[in-house]
Formats: C-alpha cells, sequence, structure tokens
C-alpha cells in the first residue's frame, strides 16, 4: 500500500470522522482505494453503513444545539481559522487530490485555492445573516423576519473536485449555524478527510462535521434521506442519482439543493475573437481531463470560421502532455476508472457510425489504464449520443453551423442547462445569446467561471438552489415570522 510523500502526515487519515472522533474500523469491514494514474493501492479505509451514519446524525444533532447559539463572530473566527490552516497546507492537499483522483498537480493546487475561497467568503457571510423588521398593518405590533439555521445537513459530493464541492456546501452551513455530515464519494474520501482534521484544528466542535467513508453508499444515502433528524440534503452529482435522492427526502419534506449533470453548450460565432475563443474551448473541456460538470460538451461552431478553429484546436489538442498528475508539466490525467474510459469509446463509437470523423486522438493511451488520448472529433451532428448525453471525458465534439437561431435552438435541445459559453465580438449578439440561453451559468468570452462570490447552479434537470455569493447561505436558513402584539403606547 503507498501513502504519500506529504509534509504533515497527519492529513493523510485512515478513519471516517463522527463526533470528533477517528473511526478506523466497524463490524462492516474495510475497502481499498486506489491511485487511478497507478493502479497501485493508496488506503485501506473502513465501511460504515447505517449504525455510524445515524450516529453522525445524532452527534450532528446534539452539536448543532450549541452551535447554533454561538455568535455570528464566534463561528466566522473558527470558519476563518479553517481557511487559514486550507491555505498552509495548500501543498499536502493538492498532493492528496492528484493521488486519489488524478488530476494534475497544477489543477489540485487551483482546486484548493478555489476551495479555500468559500470557507474565506462564507466566514465572513457568517457576520451578515441579517433579518428584517416588517412594517405592520396594525397599531401595537411588530413584525420580524428572523434568518434561523435550518438544522442537521447532510451533504453527498463528487469525486472530481473532492475538495471544493465540500468546503462550498460545508462552509455556508457552518455559518449560518448549521452542522453537517458529510458523505464523499467512495473513489476520494481522503481529501475530505483532511479537510476533516483541519477544521477540527481549527476549533470546530465535536459532531459539527462528521465524514462518512465507505462503498455502500445507498445504505448511507438512505439513512442521511429518511433520517428525521436530518433537515437539508445537498447534493453534487448526477442528474440520474439526484431524481432518487429527490424522490427519498420527499417522504420527509426535507429542504434539498442539488447540482446535477451537465450538458454545456459553447457557441463560437464567425466574428469571435479565435485567440480568446481556442484558450476558452481549451479550459472549459480539458480542465481535470475533461471530467467536470460544466465542461464544455458541445462545440458549436459557425460555418465561417469552423475550418480554421478546427485546424487550431487539433494542434494545441495534439500538444497537451498526458501523465500522472504528479510529474512536471502533465495537463491530462487519467479518468477515474475503466468504467468511464469505456464510456467515452462508447460516445465516440456511436459518432463516428453516424459520420462524424476522429481529427485528433481518438482511443486508449499508450500509457495504459484509465488514460485516453484527448481527442477532437469533427462533424458531429445533435442525434448523436455525444451531443445528448454528458461525455465526461477529453473528447471535444465539433458541431457546424449557419445561424444564430440554429445554434441557440441546438444548445437549447437537452435536458440540462447547468453551464453554456458564448464568444462573440458583438455585444448585442452577446446579449440576445445569454439571455435566450437556457442555463444557469453563461461563460462570454471564457472558459472559465466558477468562483465563490457567483452564484453557481442549474436550471432544468440541471439542479436547484445556488452555491457560492451572498445567496449561498439563504440554503441553509429558514425564515421564521413572528408577530408581536400589545405594543400599544399610552
Amino acid at each position: 500500500m503507498m501513502a504519500p510523500t506529504l509534509v504533515d502526515c497527519n492529513l493523510w487519515r485512515g478513519g471516517a470522522l463522527i463526533d470528533g472522533e477517528w473511526i478506523s474500523e466497524t463490524a462492516h469491514g474495510s475497502y481499498d482505494l486506489h491511485n487511478p494514474a497507478t493502479g497501485e493501492k493508496i488506503a485501506s479505509l473502513p465501511r460504515c453503513k447505517e449504525t455510524e451514519t445515524d450516529a453522525a446524525i445524532t452527534a450532528a444533532q446534539r452539536a448543532q444545539v450549541a452551535w447554533r447559539k454561538t455568535t455570528a463572530k464566534h463561528r466566522s473566527e473558527i470558519i476563518h481559522r479553517w481557511y487559514e490552516l486550507i491555505v498552509e497546507h495548500k501543498e499536502d492537499l493538492a498532493t492528496i487530490i492528484t493521488i486519489e483522483e488524478g488530476k494534475p498537480l497544477a489543477e489540485a493546487r487551483g482546486e484548493i485555492d478555489y476551495a479555500a475561497s468559500f470557507v474565506q467568503w462564507f466566514a465572513e457571510e457568517a457576520k451578515r445573516v441579517y433579518g428584517e423588521i416588517v412594517p405592520a398593518p396594525k397599531d401595537g405590533q411588530r413584525i420580524l423576519a428572523l434568518r434561523q439555521p435550518v438544522g442537521v445537513c447532510a451533504a453527498i459530493t463528487p469525486w472530481n473536485f473532492p475538495a471544493a464541492m465540500i468546503t462550498r456546501k460545508a462552509a455556508p452551513a457552518l455559518a449560518a449555524g448549521c452542522t453537517m455530515v458529510v458523505k464523499p464519494a467512495s473513489q476520494t474520501p481522503m481529501t475530505a478527510l483532511a479537510l476533516g482534521e483541519l477544521a477540527l484544528r481549527a476549533g470546530l466542535p465535536a459532531g459539527a462535521l462528521s465524514i462518512i467513508t465507505g462503498n455502500d453508499t445507498r445504505a448511507i444515502g438512505g439513512v442521511l434521506t429518511s433520517h428525521p433528524l436530518v433537515r437539508k440534503l445537498t447534493f453534487t452529482g448526477s442528474t440520474e442519482v439526484g431524481r432518487v435522492l429527490l424522490e427519498q427526502a420527499a417522504a420527509t419534506v426535507k429542504n434539498c439543493s442539488m447540482e446535477l449533470g451537465g450538458n454545456a453548450p459553447l457557441i463560437v460565432f464567425d466574428d469571435a475573437d479565435l485567440d480568446l475563443a481556442v484558450e476558452g474551448i481549451m479550459a472549459a473541456k480539458y480542465r481535470n481531463t475533461g471530467q467536470s460538470c460544466i465542461g464544455a460538451n458541445r462545440i458549436f461552431v459557425q460555418s465561417g470560421v469552423h475550418d480554421v478553429l478546427a485546424e487550431r484546436l487539433v494542434e494545441r489538442t495534439r500538444a497537451l502532455k498526458v501523465g500522472n498528475g504528479l510529474e512536471e508539466g502533465v495537463q491530462i490525467g487519467p479518468l477515474i476508472d475503466l468504467a468511464a474510459v469505456a464510456k467515452l469509446e462508447e460516445h465516440l463509437g456511436n459518432a463516428v457510425a453516424g459520420g462524424a470523423k476522429v481529427i485528433a486522438g481518438g482511443k486508449r493511451h499508450s500509457l495504459g489504464g484509465s488514460f485516453f488520448e484527448p481527442t477532437v472529433v469533427a462533424g458531429v451532428t445533435a442525434d448523436m449520443t455525444i451531443a445528448k448525453e454528458e461525455t465526461f471525458g477529453p473528447i471535444m465534439p465539433l458541431v457546424r453551423f449557419d445561424t444564430d437561431a440554429e445554434a441557440i435552438a441546438m444548445a437549447n435541445d437537452t435536458i440540462f442547462g447547468l453551464a453554456a459559453y458564448i464568444f462573440s465580438r458583438d455585444a448585442a449578439r452577446i446579449w440576445r445569446t445569454a439571455e435566450a440561453i437556457e442555463a444557469g451559468v453563461v461563460g462570454v468570452n471564457t472558459g472559465l467561471t466558477s468562483n465563490e462570490v457567483s452564484p453557481f447552479g442549474g436550471v432544468k434537470q440541471s439542479g436547484l438552489g445556488r452555491e457560492g455569493s451572498r445567496h449561498g447561505i439563504d440554503e441553509y436558513v429558514e425564515i421564521k415570522y413572528v408577530c408581536w402584539a400589545g405594543l400599544d403606547t399610552a
């Protein structure tokens, strides 16, 4: 079993975090983690199931009674210490991400910066959970609207951004006065556990943040969605799983926020700055080896610039360095597992059978394992699987279009609506298209849109609610209306 070389070896935890204690074994045995780049076993973690999940929820409820009564300033100070510790241990955290998830180390460092930004932001927002006084319709009355914490929250997070998808949920929850139980993806729990260790060091009380390990996701998720003490469920993952969780949570009428699947269109109009377009496409497509919910899944290129843009994208794609993310200069790492590779091959095969042409890459990489060549495929049409489903890998499908209306119609022809991208120099065209596109996030002349200050979330079957920005904390508070009468004065 391989353990990484870290400056602080205590960040490589071997157990679940429940009620402030590290649980190294359960009655259910253990499961193994493997580095997707090398196939090496990197850890063996305890399998938690219903009993452990129930214990974490009970501890969260106990902690929440006291945590919600602390001052906003006190919560802010603890969360800010958590932020400082994340920044201090950035290199170790990035190394853990690369080892368990596979993304290049430079990108992993960027994810830690991104994850830390949410902790810093919501440490500040903790002091700004304001209520209001509403003018009353009767004399002698005062109407108050209080914003109070929802209660115990449960988070189920994905493997592709194992740090950021936790902090942008846990930080606002804790800031609002809630406590949280996190079930990280079974493939990438080590990052979550390291964040939990730093939260304890920051002074977060026992039970306020528990982290459940295990690959029995249905058993754990079943408790999180049905337990009466859990008042809020937040999930990032596929639309298919999100539908199931929403159905399960309905029985106890839980508050739910969902960041679900995407099928992001990227439109390049013929008046676009092609230098900006190339940079934007490369960033939006190949970030995290194409394993991003907001990654550009369909590249629509207007006929006037299609061929020249395709040539430039092929040149850039062929120059990408593929390899183990810990190696210098690597830009494309492995896919998370062989099932992901098989999905890419299925989508690509369907496109080629329908008349599309591979113009760069197109097969498994010579490195073997779950490495796949960065690929560009031209002649894609809207009816192909690769244009209808989220590919989640380093395949760039090019779709030619002629008119603005055609591009917008194809972009909106999907059940998803998470992100979209537009490249143009015409302000009127940009404005019309941005308004017409059915997506929660629209990037204009950029392929990078994520930050802590903006409200992130999808429309249609890409999700419910918003994360980040001042709106992000609203997902973890409820409004209580207080009508106070008998205040007549003599």
